[in-house]
Parts: structure tokens; C-alpha cells; sequence
């Protein structure tokens, strides 16, 4: 579903990637893990189009999408959420769960624009869907008229994850979705994560510190260290490699090689 090969992304005299390969398999969960500043972000900004790579490609469905703009790679189906939560604050939670449909709307301008006929037809059936599809699968119905600006943190990763799901999305790029959460709210976040897969078989890439979760719900981890890849495998594979603690915890005491010990 997603390759990316010898990718390869600078600023200036600093490497964010150098040469990172890998295959996320289609309906498998693939996390990116590593330390801070290691290019997990970098990552995603080449695969969602934010950046371009100055060396490599990126494959989607065997399209070589590694030129293509970042809205057009929506239209696609990649969708991500945002390691910074950057949702409407003025907006209710349907409303902003709503602007993530928009790549699926094909009503012109002028009846868009003065909202009659196809266009009120067209909204109508698309917010039908999203109130069935995704405000009830991420149990929101009870705030999605709400201001998502009033809502606690864990809600509001929440309605972004939401907001994604709108696209209907072949693979979704998950940047720390439980970044600051407490542990409740992680293993509701990680619960949803696995339904998504089990419900529609969508193509999860996730950047994410909880080494918990990872390991959990992970069917293949990548590793990168300074932009490069030093480790791929499953995750008991990748939690025994050497150069993994060593990155993590500077030692290859293998006695502190437990999953939950290993933090960023």
C-alpha cells in the first residue's frame, strides 16, 4: 500500500532523513519509533506531502507519489492527524470532523458557494455518514455540537483522529495520538486504533513515545536514530536489537530491555 525507498531529507547541513526504506503492509500497523529528533516527523511530512525528499520516492497503490502535492495525496487517501493539535477552536466537534469529508465532495462552485440544490443534498448525505460512521464510532455523539475549544485534551486527539477518518482514508498517518494523555485515555486511544483496522482494514502508520502501546498493537516497527533507519522488524524482534537500546538507553544491558522501560 505505502513503500518509501532510500528517502532522504535535509535542512540545510542537517540530515532529518538519510536513506529510510520501508513497506507498510496493507492493513497492518506499522509505528515509527525513536528518540527525539530522530526524523519521525520529518517522515510524515514526506509521505502526507509537506516536504519533498531530495533523494528517493514514495509509493502509494504503486502510483510513484513522491512530487505530488499534499492535497492531491488526500484525494488519494492519506489522511494524518498532527503531533500538535490543530483543529478549528471556534468550530463545534461535527463541524470540524466534517472539513475532513471535503476531498469527497464533488458539487461545483456557484451551488457550493450560494449552498442550494446539489450542494445542501450532497452536505446532507455526507453529514448523515459521518454522524453514523465515525462521531458514533469514537463515541462523540454527546458533544458533537460542542465547541471543541471547551473540551479536555484527550477529547480533542480524539476529534482530530475523527476529523481524519472523515477522508475515509486507505492509510492513516497517526502522529503521537497519545502524546500527554493519561493512561485512561491512552488505552481508550489505542482501542480505537485497533476497531479502525479491524473495521475498515485501513493502512496505519504511527509515530508514537509509549513504548507500552507500540509494542502492543504494532504488527512491524521501523526504527530511526539521527534520520536513519537502524532497525525493522516485529516488535519482539526490534526490542531485542542491540542498536534499539543502545539508541534508547545508551547501555546493551539486555536486562533493560523491557518494552515499558524503553522511553524517549
Amino acid at each position: 500500500m505505502l513503500s518509501v525507498s532510500q528517502a532522504s531529507l535535509a535542512f540545510g547541513g542537517i540530515k532529518a532523513l538519510d536513506d529510510v526504506s520501508f513497506t507498510a503492509t496493507p492493513g497492518e500497523i506499522t509505528a515509527i519509533i525513536g528518540p527525539n529528533g530522530a526524523g519521525k516527523t520529518s517522515l510524515f511530512n514526506i509521505i502526507s506531502g509537506f516536504y519533498r525528499p531530495q533523494q528517493g520516492q514514495i509509493l502509494f497503490d504503486k502510483q510513484n507519489i513522491t512530487r505530488m502535492r499534499a492535497d492531491k495525496r488526500a484525494e488519494l487517501g492519506i489522511a494524518r492527524t498532527f503531533q500538535n493539535i490543530a483543529l478549528f477552536r471556534g468550530m463545534s466537534v461535527l463541524e470540524n470532523i466534517k472539513l475532513g469529508g471535503h476531498t469527497r465532495l464533488s458539487t461545483g462552485f456557484w451551488a457550493s458557494g450560494f449552498f442550494y440544490g446539489g450542494a445542501r443534498r450532497e452536505e446532507a448525505r455526507l453529514r448523515a455518514e459521518i454522524e453514523r460512521d465515525v462521531i458514533d464510532f469514537l463515541e462523540l455523539d454527546h458533544i458533537r455540537k460542542a465547541p471543541v475549544a471547551a473540551l479536555p485534551y484527550g477529547l480533542q486527539k480524539r476529534v482530530e483522529l475523527g476529523r481524519a477518518l472523515a477522508m475515509q482514508p486507505q492509510v492513516l498517518l497517526l502522529d503521537e495520538p497519545v502524546a500527554g494523555m493519561n493512561r485512561e485515555e491512552t488505552e481508550d486511544m489505542a482501542r480505537f486504533i485497533l476497531d479502525i483496522q479491524a473495521r475498515w482494514g485501513t493502512t496505519i502508520l504511527l509515530v508514537e513515545h509509549d513504548m507500552g502501546m507500540v509494542m502492543d498493537i504494532s504488527n512491524q516497527v521501523v526504527v530511526l536514530n539521527f534520520g536513519r533507519q537502524i532497525a525493522k522488524g516485529t516488535p519482539d524482534q526490534v526490542q531485542a536489537n542491540p542498536a534499539v537500546i543502545e539508541a534508547y538507553l545508551g547501555t546493551s544491558d539486555r536486562s533493560k530491555t523491557d518494552a515499558g522501560e524503553v522511553t524517549a
